[in-house]
């Protein structure tokens, strides 16, 4: 396993990251998403397990505006403490940002050494599922499929629901919804999939039964691990599917 830190210049600055590559040789990129509570030990472990079944996994802090990476991620012992930050980091994240940010991590990763040409594919969680949508409709062109998992605020009301973006995507898309989760109840996956039916392109969103939000991330207390280890099949076959 071939892995480096590095530096990704974003909008006049630079972001963290870590790039996994199974050895030398090219290989197809796949740009690794964080759930809100940011880079740490677990995510990284998630990361370097996609890039051993063939892919180069870029693993960015898509949060940078709030602060540089941490050992142990964002996330403070303290819920009320916890909520003051959730905030926080949204409002560093509004929707032009999503889309121009993770299309700066896609031409990055393109061209790194070591990744094939082409397009790459994208995979979210929580908070950054929705992430991934914006960045497919940002450059169509790059992004050949996109997993969200446990992805929040995918279909909601407002013009900056992110489901409104599917026209604008080519891309094959993945969902795995948690069971009863209050940040994409049922009403929002039954709008999703209204959309992705009209939209007709090919996708596949499901539910996970029992597993709850943020289920993927192990060290969770809401870790689920069959399910996970499902959604983590799910995973490769999408992106072997896609770009190999």
């Amino acid at each position: 396993m071939i892995e480096q830190a590095l530096e990704i210049p974003v909008a006049g600055t630079t972001t963290q990251a870590f790039l996994f590559r199974p050895g030398e040789g090219d290989y197809p990129g796949v740009l690794f998403l964080t759930d809100v509570w940011g880079i740490r030990p677990a995510n990284i472990a998630m990361a370097r397990r996609l890039a051993e079944k063939g892919f180069a996994v870029l693993l960015p802090n898509c949060f940078f505006r709030y602060a540089r990476n941490a050992p142990d991620g964002f996330q403070p012992e303290d819920e009320d403490e916890q909520n003051r930050v959730i905030q926080q980091l949204f409002a560093v994240l509004p929707p032009p940002q999503q889309a121009s940010d993770g299309a700066a991590y896609v031409d990055f990763l393109l061209n790194q050494p070591g990744v094939k040409p082409g397009k790459v594919g994208v995979v979210g969680h929580c908070f950054t599922g929705q992430i991934g949508l914006r960045i497919a409709a940002a450059v169509p062109d790059k992004v050949a499929a996109v997993a969200s998992f446990h992805g929040g605020w995918l279909a909601i009301d407002g013009p900056d629901s992110p489901h409104l973006l599917l026209p604008r995507i080519t891309a094959r898309l993945y969902f795995g919804h948690a069971d009863k989760d209050s940040l994409m109840p049922q009403a929002w996956i039954d709008r999703l999939e209204a959309a992705l039916r009209d939209w007709r392109g090919a996708f596949q969103s499901e539910v996970y039964k029992g597993a709850q939000h943020g289920w993927t991330v192990p060290g969770r207390g809401v870790y689920n691990e069959l399910q996970a280890e499902r959604a983590f099949e799910k995973e490769v076959e999408l992106f072997d599917a896609t770009l190999k």
